[in-house]
């Protein structure tokens, strides 16, 4: 395949090697407005693009790849609230976009496991908790993964109604029994580690992963632009698992 990547920072730099190593050409790397608008004919003729730029401009790169009928993968978490914007472009203009808080294929199995532990912690009363841990560069809080695994214990667990940040809890004067609580941290140059616990009063259970590099990151996006090729709609891990 033709790879754009969009967005040529540490992430970019990592996806190029994995491209390359299967097989792949990186035809551009685009990292500003002005490579974007000088290479916006060649990108077209390309197969698919990688974005992994930031929160604040996610959501205008994914309509510039619709804009141009090109397929997208999106690494870049912070811009979900869009998500019924874009679902009715892929629908109604044939677009194609695989997205994922998280593309690292070990995490995508303990988010299964996130799901069955929620259920375990109804039916035995263990409270549940959340911790992600980040480098001191990433920009959105919690993450995106951290997001998603709140979302999903609350889809499957009755005891939890809602999510909170942590550090949020102070302006949140109704101590409610319901919210699921989410610490961030950011520390140091830390890959990513999220961490899950289970308290009762007679054990406590931890779900964790923790990235030792971008190289997981970087492999699940390119698996997911060879899995989009030639494909229409919304993809999400899921879909690959």
């Amino acid at each position: 395949m033709k790879i754009v990547i969009l967005g040529y920072g540490k992430m970019g730099h990592e996806v190029e090697q994995i491209a390359l190593q299967r097989g792949h050409e990186v035809a551009y790397r685009i990292d500003t407005e002005e490579d974007w608008d000088l290479n916006r004919h060649g990108i077209a003729q390309c197969d698919v693009v990688i974005e992994f730029s930031t929160p604040s401009t996610a959501l205008s790169n994914i309509k510039k790849c619709f804009d141009l009928g090109m397929p997208v993968v999106v690494g870049t978490t912070g811009w979900y609230q869009h998500l019924d914007e874009i679902k009715k472009r892929c629908e109604n203009e044939g677009q194609t976009i695989f997205y994922a808080p998280n593309f690292s294929i070990g995490m995508n199995f303990v988010m299964k496991l996130n799901k069955e532990m929620a259920k375990f912690a109804e039916r035995y009363d263990y409270q549940l908790d959340i911790t992600e841990t980040h480098h001191i560069h990433k920009l959105d809080k919690p993450s995106g993964t951290a997001v998603r695994l709140a979302e999903d214990i609350i889809a499957n667990n009755g005891n939890y109604n809602y999510w909170m940040l942590n550090e949020d809890e102070e302006s949140h004067s109704d101590n409610d029994d319901k919210m699921l609580r989410v610490n961030a941290i950011r520390e140091g140059e830390v890959f990513g580690i999220h961490e899950v616990n289970a308290l009762s009063e007679c054990d406590e259970i931890t779900l964790r992963h923790e990235a030792f590099s971008r190289k997981g990151f970087a492999t699940g996006a390119v698996i997911a632009a060879e899995f989009i090729k030639d494909k229409n709609g919304m993809f999400t891990m899921e879909d690959i698992l």
